[in-house]
């Protein structure tokens, strides 16, 4: 489910069955980095999505997480953990955040197992049918880790 009205009041008739929330983590930078946090977050939310359509109907895609690259990694770990909290808050079991940015590897003992980190895949040259190909492949090998640490968390 994405986070539009008309998949929300889905899940909110359906929550006993979505136990799943999903929160892309993508860095903003405006300056010499600009090009990395774009070709970050394209790679992010278009992986988002194919992982959404496998498992729609179990799974909440929460609106992107946006950080600015040169900011505290303690307070965005804060308000991340505050994200999840209200999404645990509302009945969700488990919480991923998904992400390309190596740098929250240094800090996911502080996420607990939720973080999930995939390294980008430069997108810009690629047609279409080859982005979505490949994102299909990137959501195969994300179907084991997710499911891992489902049985892990439960």
């Amino acid at each position: 489910m994405n986070w539009n009205v008309k998949d929300i009041e889905v899940f909110e008739a359906e929550k006993a069955y979505v136990d799943t929330a999903v929160i892309p983590v993508v860095p903003v930078d405006f300056g010499k980095d600009i090009r990395v946090s774009a070709a970050q977050s394209e790679f992010i939310n278009l992986l988002a999505l194919h992982l959404e359509r496998q498992f729609k109907g179990r799974m909440m895609m929460a609106p992107s997480f946006t950080y600015r690259m040169t900011s505290s990694e303690e307070q965005e770990v804060s308000e991340l953990s505050q994200w999840a909290g209200e999404l645990i808050g509302s009945g969700v079991k488990h919480v991923f955040f998904l992400t390309s940015d190596s740098r929250w590897k240094k800090v996911e003992d502080k996420l607990g197992e939720g973080l999930i980190w995939v390294p980008s895949i430069p997108l810009e040259n690629l047609d279409d049918q080859y982005k979505h190909s490949i994102m299909e492949d990137q959501v195969k090998q994300l179907l084991n880790v997710i499911v891992q640490k489902w049985q892990k968390n439960s």
